[in-house]
């Protein structure tokens, strides 16, 4: 297998001492795991945070084998994790990606959707203008995978968008994450009460 196309960083698990085992969204590949050697290092730290846009190489040997991969950063969102609400934003909308996704089925609707969602989340002027991009996102995974979700995106005051963000978490919970390791909710929790502070 070999493999370079842009991708949206969503995971970095450390792997060792100084690699990671990385997850990319691809529009053409889907989601794909890869192991990145010196990713905690001085140069990749920095490239290596779930939300940037980088460039990768993945290599194998075998199906079986778990690729290789050398990326090379093409847009930061590092210096917006500063912010405690963009940082839950981003940290739960990668967590959610690289959790619910199989691996290798491509989902180009999905990579463009969340681009734009990061986009949002990053440039606009306050969390009224990506709250419903979020809630469509959600709504579009549920779609994408097979549990439903109306296609129109979620509008109002964002106490109506917090409401709809209420009724999502069970299906998000049952259906997408209710088989999965480690506590992934917990994410979208933190940014609920985040945002209830603004409502």
């Amino acid at each position: 297998m070999h493999i370079r196309a842009p991708a949206i960083l969503v995971a970095a698990r450390q792997h060792g001492e100084t690699a990671v085992v990385a997850r990319l969204l691809t529009e053409e590949y889907g989601l794909v795991a890869a192991y990145v050697a010196g990713g905690r290092g001085r140069q990749l730290r920095p490239v290596m945070i779930p939300g940037n846009v980088v460039d990768v190489q993945v290599s194998a040997r075998s199906e079986s084998q778990l690729p290789f991969a050398k990326v090379e950063l093409l847009e930061s969102r590092g210096q917006y994790l500063t912010e405690p609400l963009l940082a839950a934003a981003i940290g739960w909308v990668a967590a959610l990606t690289a959790t619910a996704l199989p691996e290798r089925q491509p989902y180009p609707s999905l990579h463009a959707a969340l681009g734009g969602l990061l986009d949002a989340i990053c440039h606009a002027p306050s969390a009224r203008g990506w709250v419903g991009a979020l809630l469509a996102y959600e709504t579009l995974l549920l779609r994408e995978l097979g549990y439903g979700g109306a296609g129109a995106r979620p509008e109002g005051d964002l106490s109506a968008l917090m409401k709809e963000m209420d009724v999502l978490a069970g299906p998000l919970d049952h259906y997408l994450l209710a088989d999965r390791r480690g506590d992934v909710m917990a994410a979208r929790a933190r940014l609920r009460e985040l945002l209830g502070r603004i409502e």
